[in-house]
């Protein structure tokens, strides 16, 4: 088979692997609500997650989006050197979304800043996102797909402290946005926190914080324990289901960190909703893919 057939190989299942995770959540997610929800007491808390679990049942029954926001595409992909198509994979992401946008169907949310035009097929500059990551020797792509609906993106932010603020002050912000802003990101949220030396590290290490496993913990002793002790705090505000108030207001907090300045202290906040649609495929040179984030999950 010529390449440029393969390419397009490539793309088709890629369409599809957009169009499931618009329809399905990550394994780990749907095990976080389910614990959630038995931990609430509330009448009003087990209705809302009643109707989140209604809501996942009628997706997979009846083939459409479990949110009719299915966002703006975000790909994070860790490709060894030796994959094969490298060169080809920007290009059948592209063709992916457009593909995906008609046959899922998602919902166009692709809009050009200054002329405020709606692509009508998820694309546009620079989106479908895409960020690489290369591993020296591998044959192998890690393909992460996040789809960044607005209400989850509100809480969002990225900004550099004095070294005077400590991280006291920064993680303070970090509070008082998610106690102001977290409700309209559908919760229970997935917080994600970058921290590092500068608002372009910070922001970018938030969004990969949202693409780790709900129970996985930052490698560093003192980073897991600040999870924990944010989980606490934010759970303390009791944002609930849906933000109708209820014992727990996040699903999980991780950081993700890189060093800093001397001078400076950056932090960068990401947020996602409930339904989290976080997912991963590995696919071989070969094209043969497993759905890592889905197990047993079917294209």
């Amino acid at each position: 088979m010529k390449k440029e057939d393969r390419a397009k190989q490539l793309s088709g299942i890629i369409a599809r692997f957009i169009a499931f995770s618009a329809k399905h959540l990550p394994d780990d997610v749907v095990s976080r609500l389910e614990q959630l929800c038995a931990e609430e007491d509330s009448p009003m808390s087990k209705t809302i997650y009643d109707a989140m679990f209604t809501d996942l049942d009628m997706a997979c029954s009846l083939s459409r989006p479990c949110c009719q926001d299915t966002g703006i595409l975000q790909f994070f992909a860790r490709a060894g050197t030796e994959f094969p198509f490298i060169g080809e994979l920007e290009g059948c992401i592209r063709s992916a979304a457009v593909t995906a946008t008609n046959d899922a169907p998602l919902r166009p949310n692709a809009v050009e800043f200054f002329d405020e035009r709606n692509s009508g097929d998820n694309t546009g500059t620079r989106i479908p996102w895409l960020d690489w990551e290369i591993v020296p020797g591998g044959s192998d792509l890690y393909l992460y797909l996040y789809m960044a609906g607005g209400g989850c993106s509100l809480p969002g932010f990225a900004r550099t402290f004095m070294p005077l603020e400590g991280y006291e002050g920064a993680m303070k912000a970090v509070f008082d946005q998610i106690a102001s802003y977290g409700v309209n990101a559908c919760p229970p949220l997935l917080v994600g926190i970058g921290l590092g030396g500068s608002v372009d590290t910070a922001a970018k290490l938030s969004k990969k914080a949202l693409l780790r496993f709900i129970g996985t913990r930052n490698s560093s002793a003192k980073g897991a324990q600040l999870e924990k002790q944010l989980e606490s705090a934010f759970d303390s505000i009791g944002l609930g289901p849906g933000g109708f108030s209820g014992k727990r207001s996040v699903m999980a907090v991780h950081i993700e960190q890189a060093a800093r300045h001397t001078a400076t202290i950056a932090v960068g906040l990401s947020t996602g909703c409930w339904a989290h649609r976080r997912s991963l495929i590995r696919i071989n040179k070969n094209l043969d893919w497993e759905l890592v984030s889905h197990k047993g999950g079917k294209l």
